[in-house]
């Protein structure tokens, strides 16, 4: 992993820094790499909900495109209440399909047809001709009046808006209370008198209007209408306004991620459906006169009378659509016939016609869960729905939106804009899977640079230790060799007398003896660290066992000056354990030497060393002292190799570190356990060894 030569040049510091360069190597590429993914499995989602933002906006489209070529498809005398039935020599008139009630036929949200002359005349299939009874049509006269409301309705908001000419009607069937229900007389115009100021110009500028604006990029910040044709707002018209698309605010990230899309949406051609959608051409059989005799079918008392049929050509436009002020959508044509012009089109309820074309296609769709849907009429909103709930206005100001997709409805509804916004996408389920990965990648990274880290301060700790333990080791070596030749000259030379001579050797057996630890020590570590312990294990007496402990370490014990106390607990006694006597005696010698060395300044100088029996049924043996004791922050780690509580600049003691690891390892290697206990005064070393089955335990 490291090699000594880098340990030895390497600081804390410098380690850090190294393994937080390769932490950052490491960590940015990753990092990156998993910002790119989410960036992209966020725009996929973009894409997908765009997709769908567009599938939907293509049946809306679709639903409301046959609706209008149902319409288109009318001819010119389908907006009379009777029209010819099949061939014009049959000399039979029925009901047009627009004269049913309630009105059934057309575009969601319809509330009538109407008609409109070149002089401003208002006539509606609803009605019957100003000359025919109800009877003979077979309307009685409850339907007759609610069919007179509705006509009067339709007119009521076409003279609001100044599509047809206002003029109090005098009808000589018609009563006194309808008459009193009458349209109420635009502003300015006094009831009695005929207002002759109109023109059909006005349904030209509304078409233009809506072409203009088709033609224009969509959402370009124009709004409807102009000074002319603002009118005052009457009674009923709907003021309150959501405001404009412009307001949507867009997030910068969005904004350039799909300006490329919306530069194609901006140059997407209207007026090709404007060519497509051409004029056409009609011949058309009608009735020169209406009499209640020429109605066969209808009534059922009705004589053969001839009606005299003409036949005209007439040219019909594409039907053109608009927004009124009154807050009604009108659907309307210009037809050519006989040199004159007429005006036929359909009112739309507009509240109406954006629920249930629009709104709710939206809210059953699963886009609605995600996004909000603005309807705008050129780039004023007039409906915001929300699968999120709340209102457009409020969610304008409180965040930013970001475009999702929008669109113009096809001609002739290509003035109505479907814009649809998100807030924050759901991400998918491959962000899902991503999430854990970078998670599972997070943890992996801080816990192998935290692994790694550790592993690194340990091999510099161990280096340090090692080297630390050879400076031990040479100058725990040299004292007792020193001492030893010292001696030994003396004793060659003759310089001692008889009662020298004899201390002289105990001096030379004593260090020897501490070298032979050393050395017995320097090769049970070697032998440790290669994993190749050699034991011999055994069951022994715990009785025998202490009297050879005893036998070991009395002289040893005394020599330095300490009394030796010996416990034994009789009832382990005659108890066995397993173990390498030889190996377990050294562990023995290394807590007494270790309990020597720690308390040469105490003041009861004793070294208890005993056996007992434990609660959990093991065997204790302890080796206590009564010096200073262990620091509680100390325990655990002075039975790590070559840890020393000291520094090697300043301590008092000799040793090289590593006889309580020895200690630690050969218990472990016997099966045993090693701990220590503080007492007051001093520390207690405790070995706990389980007990050989074969062996019993004396009661007592």
């Amino acid at each position: 992993m490291l090699n000594g030569a880098f340990l030895k040049r390497s600081s804390v510091g410098r380690l850090r820094l190294l393994l937080s360069v390769f932490f950052l190597a490491l960590a940015v590429p990753t990092v990156v790499l998993i910002w790119q993914a989410y960036g992209q499995l966020k725009w996929e989602a973009y894409y997908q909900h765009r997709g769908m933002a567009e599938e939907l906006t293509r049946r809306i489209d679709d639903s409301l495109r046959e609706r209008i070529v149902e319409a288109e498809r009318l001819s010119f005398a389908d907006y009379s209440f009777l029209v010819l039935a099949g061939n014009p020599s049959a000399n039979f008139l029925q009901r047009s399909p627009l004269a049913a009630y309630p009105v059934e036929e057309g575009p969601p949200g319809v509330i009538g047809y109407f008609q409109v002359d070149a002089e401003g005349g208002f006539s509606t299939p609803v009605l019957p001709p100003a000359d025919a009874e109800p009877d003979s049509v077979g309307i009685d006269a409850d339907e007759y009046a609610k069919r007179r409301e509705l006509a009067d309705r339709l007119r009521s908001i076409l003279s609001d808006n100044r599509l047809v000419r206002y003029q109090e009607r005098e009808r000589g069937k018609r009563d006194a209370s309808a008459e009193a229900d009458g349209p109420v007389p635009p502003s300015g115009v006094a009831a009695e008198v005929e207002d002759t100021s109109y023109s059909q110009a006005i349904f030209d500028r509304l078409g233009k209007l809506q072409r203009d604006e088709a033609i224009s990029a969509y959402g370009a910040g124009s709004t409807r209408g102009d000074a002319a044709m603002r009118q005052p707002a009457g009674p009923g018209v709907q003021s309150d306004s959501l405001g404009t698309v412009s307001d949507l605010k867009l997030e910068p990230a969005y904004r350039r991620k799909v300006g490329e899309l919306e530069e194609s949406a901006a140059e997407r051609a209207p007026t090709a459906q404007y060519e497509t959608r051409s004029k056409r051409k009609e011949q058309i059989a009608l009735p020169e006169a209406f009499s209640s005799g020429a109605v066969r079918g209808l009534a059922a008392d009705a004589d053969d009378v001839p009606i005299r049929i003409s036949t005209f050509e007439s040219e019909i436009d594409p039907l053109e659509f608009s927004l009124l002020d009154s807050g009604h959508f009108v659907l309307f044509r210009k037809v050519w016939r006989d040199g004159r012009r007429f005006i036929q089109g359909i009112l739309i309820d507009r509240d109406v016609f954006l629920r249930d074309a629009i709104r709710n296609r939206f809210e059953g769709a699963a886009l609605a869960a995600v996004s909000d849907l603005i309807i705008a009429y050129q780039d004023e909103v007039l409906h915001a729905a929300s699968g999120e709930g709340g209102r457009y206005a409020e969610r304008a100001n409180s965040r930013e939106r970001a475009l999702l997709y929008r669109d113009r409805l096809l001609a002739p509804l290509d003035s109505i804009g479907l814009v649809f916004s998100v807030g924050d996408l759901p991400p998918g389920p491959g962000a899902r899977v991503l999430g854990w990965v970078t998670l599972l990648l997070a943890v992996v990274f801080l816990t192998g640079f935290y692994a790694l880290y550790r592993l690194a301060m340990g091999q510099l700790r161990l280096a340090r230790q090692q080297q630390d333990f050879v400076s031990a080791v040479s100058h725990e070596l040299k004292t007792p060799l020193t001492s030893i030749r010292m001696y030994g000259e003396m004793l060659k030379e003759g310089w001692a007398d008889e009662t020298r001579r004899q201390k002289y050797y105990e001096y030379i057996h004593d260090e020897s003896e501490r070298l032979t630890r050393l050395i017995s020590n320097v090769l049970q570590l070697a032998s440790i660290t290669r994993n190749e312990p050699n034991l011999t294990m055994r069951g022994t007496v715990v009785r025998d066992l202490m009297e050879r402990i005893e036998e070991r370490i009395s002289s040893q014990v005394q020599r330095a000056g300490f009394e030796a106390v010996f416990n034994r607990d009789e009832r382990v006694a005659d108890a066995a354990v397993t173990i390498d006597e030889d190996c377990f005696l050294q562990i023995i010698i290394n807590l007494v030497d270790n309990a020597v060395k720690f308390s040469s300044g105490a003041d009861d100088r004793r070294i208890e060393v005993g056996s007992r029996l434990a609660s959990n049924g093991q065997i204790h043996f302890t080796v206590r002292d009564f010096g200073p004791g262990v620091p509680r922050d100390q325990m655990k780690k002075i039975f790590e190799l070559f840890y020393r509580s000291e520094s090697e600049l300043t301590r008092e003691t000799v040793g090289t570190g590593i006889g309580l690891a020895i200690v630690h390892q050969l218990c472990l290697a016997m099966g045993g356990s090693v701990d220590v206990v503080n007492r007051n005064p001093g520390a207690e070393f405790v070995i706990a060894f389980p007990i050989d089955r074969k062996s019993g335990i004396q009661d007592g």
